[in-house]
């Protein structure tokens, strides 16, 4: 099982990706529980709801991984919680750096918001690029501190598409640099 990872500030495709990186692939697409939880919940997060988001997000990545499908794709994982929970409340419980670093992730594929305008979808809080910038930067600091691999996505959409599909192939041919390290 090869796992991919999307990650990087909103409103730069992740979840569009992993559609088109399923429908082209196969394989098994896990959604950002943060959506489904604010969708349930009818209101903004508090620094209250993060470890349940967490864990949200954990369950829903443990029940893809039990399927064991040569290609699990994640719209988001913990590094985008900690990100913006650090963000938005100052603070982010340790553990969850912790439950990420002891999983396994093949790729992350880092999605820069230059190119691509900003969506308002009623979820969404950084309409200002600088802003989206600063949580790619922390993104790709992080990911790099910890010596995940990581392939940076930019571009116009179709660009975004073709160098995202082109990532996810070299992944399953098994064409991935050894080294954890920027592509």
């Amino acid at each position: 099982m090869k796992v991919l990872v999307l990650c990087g500030p909103e409103s730069t495709g992740k979840s569009w990706l992993s559609g088109e990186i399923q429908a082209h692939f196969g394989g098994v697409v896990v959604a950002e529980y943060v959506r489904h939880f604010i969708d349930q919940q009818c209101r903004d997060t508090c620094y209250a709801d993060v470890p349940t988001i967490a864990r949200g997000q954990l369950d829903w990545e443990d029940r893809a991984r039990m399927l064991a499908p040569e290609l699990l794709i994640l719209d988001t994982h913990l590094l985008s919680n900690m990100l913006w929970s650090r963000a938005l409340f100052g603070a982010c419980p340790p553990w969850l750096e912790h439950a990420l670093l002891e999983r396994h992730y093949d790729l992350h594929l880092l999605l820069s918001p230059q190119g691509v305008g900003w969506v308002a979808d009623g979820q969404r809080s950084q309409p200002d690029l600088a802003d989206r910038q600063v949580f790619f930067e922390d993104s790709h600091r992080w990911l790099l501190h910890h010596r995940q691999t990581v392939e940076i996505i930019d571009g116009d959409w179709p660009q975004r598409s073709a160098n995202a599909l082109r990532a996810v192939e070299r992944l399953l041919e098994d064409k991935m640099p050894t080294c954890p390290t920027e592509c």
